[in-house]
């Protein structure tokens, strides 16, 4: 366990779990379909990898990068696209792929910006949700699970760009972020 952890709270087998689990899931559901599968960067990129290797169905992969911003911690209510889609995605299913869903803020408003876009369907797939964060009341058709308001980092997930490398998801101590 790296020395800036309070605790491991998934290991490698349970993170490869919860990819199983939902991609279970997408499977059942896009049966016989095409998607097209949106990673939300930076965070999303490792579990996206490991999520798109178990889908079956065929799958096209593009990447955005996107923020809610405003005056301070608030959302103004606009996305910001600092990188957007490569390819048309009107009549194609879209999955959006995050890593951890906090305040709901900037899904909330990719999922309406990519729907007003064409898509035939937007869903989204995030490994973990932390509900005691959220604000904006988005829908989440896929969730690895739940957890407690704790600083997560490892497996893609940062603080300052440091510990996505980890191979497992741990919570930060609080004197490493405060």
């Amino acid at each position: 366990m790296h020395k800036d952890l309070k605790k491991v709270m998934f290991d490698e087998g349970q993170i490869a779990g919860l990819a199983d689990s939902i991609a279970e899931r997408i499977n059942a559901d896009y049966e016989g379909e095409s998607l097209t599968a949106v990673v939300v960067l930076k965070g999303s990129l490792v579990f996206a990898a490991d999520l798109i290797r178990r889908i079956n169905a065929d799958v096209r992969v593009d990447f955005m990068q996107a923020s809610s911003y405003g005056v301070g911690t608030e959302s103004s209510g606009v996305i910001k696209i600092k990188k957007d889609l490569e390819s048309d995605i009107s009549g194609e299913n879209v999955l959006i792929i995050e890593d951890i869903v906090d305040s709901g803020r900037t899904l909330s408003l990719l999922k309406k910006e990519l729907a007003d876009r064409g898509a035939k369907s937007v869903k989204i797939a995030a490994l973990l949700s932390k509900p005691a964060r959220r604000v904006v009341d988005v829908e989440i058709e896929y969730i690895g699970a739940e957890i407690p308001d704790e600083f997560v980092v490892g497996y893609g997930l940062d603080f300052a760009e440091r510990y996505r490398n980890l191979p497992y998801i741990g919570i930060l101590k609080p004197e490493v972020y405060r």
